[in-house]
């Protein structure tokens, strides 16, 4: 760095400790290890997920002192944070899933809190799992000084005892086969003890790569931070290297309302269509959008689906994981096929400080002869895997994934739950047969609270071998798939359509027609809300200051200022 950088004075908001009032708040600041000459640089914040408690976060902490050199080399002050985290795949299936969805928010809160509570001038995130990926991005869009989001990167594929790569979601299924009598206790325990080989978030195309795969493609991470492995030499490199370009954002003073526009956020559709990414995608795009103040609603997701086709045979309905992507090209070079054949904003603005086309001028294509990726000409579907429904069981919307599914119509009885552990005990005891559309409710982002994933039920139904749809207010994990429909909103919780629903009613989900609907007279669902009586919201600790502030999921499941209009503020 020369002279005339040295000399700058980069910092944005730290400059507030300067003179001779701010004694004693520099007194505390030199306590931390700061000294005369580090008050004139730019104070960088370095959070992450760290925690001790799943593979996608053990390793963050290692990851964030790699972050701080990069800064110290370009010469900034280094500040290291870590905010909470939950594991949703060891939350999965307990009392502790409705806690993963309102961490979100928390997080983003956190990190927000902490940023604005120290006066940095800018903060690189490093997280690793579900809902801290978002939360992180939230928080940039809301504090909205420069930024840059970094993914603790994808686990390595366990093996089988015949060499065959499996997953987390792999012990799911298992447990429906050994249900069914296909696998013995002894071959699920080995498929347990294989599955997670070490650090990394869930390896298939899952929540945490899907939303990394977002970030990256809507210009808030380097390129190749999404698909580097955890383990990986690359993976440190990018590491360091966020560190260098966060004091680059600082001198260019770009900051993530500059790069999340409307343009970046389609171009994160468009490559959650393309690699079939999970539905939680547009939940957490939603509450990005919101917290960057653009203009973007469910709605927009159908438009893109259309026209952008599903490309990637990755799990969870397909036969590679995350890292066999990375060993073809990454998502840089499934970024460029999709730019040449005119499928993303090109002229998008980065954290490199460069456009999405320009960083991917010298990007290598993907590999010759691999079948990660297939072409436009040949997709694995025509359009997009994630459609937005409606109808009168859903008025606000709902969300079906249909990668790998061949099926496009089904007409069903409702099998109706008022929770996700009824649904399984029915299932495990034979009561769920071919055809049923089971039904589980009260479980959304105010009746679950916190809209807790489904993916104990829908791995044991596709464990099994059940021929079934399975419709709900909560979630999916993006492990989840088959005929499953989530998000429908309104909740019941709210008194939505699907409160009213009753056992052996008949549901009808189509994809062509974009359609859920409950074959009920409006006159006899008239009836049956007369009758309605709804379960109280929780009224206690984080649980109950969420249920009483979050908004719809088709708005996101955000919980700021949810009942106003920005757009008509401006």
């Amino acid at each position: 760095m020369d002279n005339a950088k040295n000399k700058k004075d980069l910092r944005i908001n730290s400059f507030v400790y300067d003179g001779i009032v701010k004694s004693p708040n520099r007194a505390m600041l030199r306590a931390t290890g700061m000294h005369d000459e580090d008050f004139k640089k730019p104070m960088v914040g370095v959070i992450s997920t760290w925690a001790e408690n799943t593979p996608c976060n053990i390793h963050l902490r290692d990851l964030s002192a790699i972050a701080k050199d990069g800064i110290k080399k370009q010469r900034g002050w280094p500040i290291q944070f870590a905010t909470v985290t939950v594991s949703d795949g060891i939350a999965m299936g307990t009392p502790g899933m409705s806690y993963s969805l309102p961490s979100r928010d928390l997080i983003a809160d956190s990190i927000e809190v902490a940023v604005g509570g120290q006066n940095l001038d800018a903060f690189i995130s490093i997280g690793g799992c579900d809902k801290n990926m978002p939360g992180s991005v939230i928080a940039m869009a809301n504090a909205n000084i420069p930024s840059i989001f970094v993914y603790g990167g994808t686990i390595a594929p366990g093996q089988d005892e015949n060499g065959n790569d499996i997953d987390l979601v792999s012990v799911f299924e298992a447990i429906g086969k050994w249900n069914n009598g296909e696998m013995t206790e002894e071959e699920v325990r080995a498929v347990e003890c294989n599955a997670c080989p070490g650090p990394g978030a869930c390896g298939g195309m899952y929540t945490a790569n899907t939303m990394a795969s977002a970030i990256e493609t809507m210009g808030l991470s380097l390129p190749g931070s999404s698909s580097n492995p955890a383990t990986t030499g690359d993976k440190l490199k990018d590491v360091f290297e966020a560190g260098e370009a966060i004091i680059g954002l600082i001198e260019k003073n770009i900051r993530p309302r500059d790069i999340i526009t409307r343009k970046s956020l389609e171009n994160a559709v468009v490559i959650t269509m393309a690699l079939g990414g999970s539905t939680n995608a547009i939940l957490h795009i939603l509450a990005i959008a919101h917290a960057a103040e653009v203009d973007f609603a469910i709605e927009d997701f159908n438009e893109i689906q259309k026209r952008v086709p599903h490309l990637a045979d990755l799990k969870p309905s397909g036969k590679y994981v995350f890292q066999d992507l990375y060993n073809v090209g990454g998502v840089p070079a499934v970024q460029k096929y999709l730019l040449d054949n005119g499928l993303l904003h090109g002229d998008c603005l980065t954290v490199t400080g460069k456009t999405l086309a320009e960083n991917l001028e010298h990007v290598a294509p993907l590999t010759e002869g691999q079948d990660v990726i297939m072409t436009l000409e040949n997709p694995k579907r025509k359009d997009g895997p994630l459609i937005v429904l409606k109808g009168n069981l859903a008025p606000d919307g709902a969300v079906v994934k249909v990668s790998g599914l061949k099926q496009r119509h089904h007409e069903g009885p409702a099998k109706v739950f008022n929770t996700e552990e009824a649904a399984i005990e029915a299932t495990l005891n034979g009561e769920i047969v071919d055809g049923d559309v089971v039904v589980v409710r009260f479980v959304g982002p105010k009746g679950g609270p916190g809209m807790p994933e489904m993916l104990s039920l829908s791995s044991i139904i596709s464990g099994k071998g059940i021929k079934v749809c399975l419709i709900t207010d909560g979630r999916f994990s993006g492990g989840s798939h088959g005929f499953v429909v989530g998000h429908i909103a309104p909740e019941a919780q709210d008194g939505g359509p699907i409160a009213l629903l009753e056992t052996n009613d008949t549901i009808i989900i189509d994809q062509d027609t974009r359609e859920l609907t409950m074959n009920v007279s409006d006159e006899e669902l008239a009836k049956r809300r007369e009758k309605l009586v709804l379960p109280p919201l929780k009224t206690r600790g984080v649980l109950g200051k969420y249920a009483h502030i979050v908004s719809s999921a088709s708005k996101g499941a955000v919980t700021d200022f949810f009942n106003r209009n920005p757009f008509e503020e401006k």
